[in-house]
């Protein structure tokens, strides 16, 4: 996993797969800052729904996803994707609910 942590192509072919199995809509150009060594990534996508976010840290073999989404969806397999673009062994997922309270 920590190659692809530092892997642009592997994180925006992440990205697409969300965006197509969310139904998103892309505003804009993807943003994506690759770091000195050891080589993290950030990457922002906005969303008319709101932005896709990660941040990389290969040194830890650890990236921190942010999809986040105006309107409800069906919650997508983040395990197999995350397993499948970026080799993946372990997922936690954590879900908040937006919404505005009066």
């Amino acid at each position: 996993m920590p190659g692809s942590l530092k892997d642009a192509a592997a994180l925006a072919a992440l990205f697409e797969a969300l965006i197509v199995v969310l139904d998103l809509k892309v505003v804009g150009q993807p943003q994506w800052h690759v770091f000195p060594e050891p080589g993290g990534i950030t990457g922002l996508t906005l969303l008319a729904e709101s932005h896709l976010g990660i941040h990389t840290f290969p040194e830890h073999g650890f990236a921190a996803l942010n999809v986040y989404c105006c309107r409800e969806r069906q919650r997508p397999d983040f395990e197999a994707l995350l397993a499948r673009h970026l080799g993946a062994t372990a997922c936690v997922v954590r879900e908040l609910k937006r919404g505005v309270t009066a």
